[in-house]
């Protein structure tokens, strides 16, 4: 059997090996946010997404650059990159329009923090919160992934220390996205192939 072709249908989803598989836990002290500032292209966002992100930018207005205000103001919080796809707006062709940094030098999410001192409901962008699974809407299913990027290869290294799969690391966006109900069928299914791939093995 090759593990690298496996994949779990829950649903109207299909699940890949890797969510399963790959540890990953984020590592902030030593990627410090990397993944808000590099990249060709802002992040993923669903169309309701849109008129959420608009009513929040007074809030986190004072936490972001000066750079990342006049994106806003002339641009929009958001645009269709080459794909055509709606993403976050970003600045120089990378920072997203979204991030900080912090005292210790870190990018972080203005969204998130905002989310965190209870001055709004919407947590972040669900591509964000689920990251490094990335989902690709097909016509009659959505694809669940792995995203395999150079920049999160230090939460790799700690998730296989700490022996965390993917899967349970994004457990709270998982359930965000597809529910509980879900999550609990995708839980089994790992359980399940575990089991079934040591006997294989």
């Amino acid at each position: 059997m090759q593990k690298n072709f496996f994949m779990i249908e829950i649903g109207n989803t299909i699940v890949s090996f890797e969510v399963l598989e790959q540890c990953f836990c984020c590592d902030l002290n030593t990627c410090h946010g990397d993944c808000c500032i590099e990249g060709d292209s802002g992040a993923p966002l669903e169309e309701e997404e849109l008129d959420e992100l608009k009513k929040i930018v007074p809030v986190i207005w004072d936490d972001i650059s000066d750079e990342c205000r006049k994106v806003i103001e002339s641009q929009g919080v958001a645009y269709r990159d080459e794909d055509g796809d709606l993403v976050t707006s970003i600045v120089n062709n990378r920072e997203c329009v979204f991030s900080y940094t912090d005292k210790d030098g870190t990018r972080k999410c203005a969204i998130e923090k905002a989310y965190r001192e209870k001055k709004i409901s919407f947590y972040k962008p669900i591509s964000c919160h689920l990251y490094p699974i990335r989902l690709t809407e097909y016509k009659d299913f959505t694809a669940v992934n792995y995203h395999k990027w150079q920049v999160c290869h230090c939460a790799e290294v700690l998730g296989n220390k700490l022996k965390l799969p993917v899967y349970k690391f994004l457990k709270e966006p998982l359930v965000r996205k597809f529910g509980v109900e879900w999550y609990n069928e995708l839980e089994q299914a790992a359980k399940d192939f575990q089991e079934t791939y040591k006997n294989i093995e």
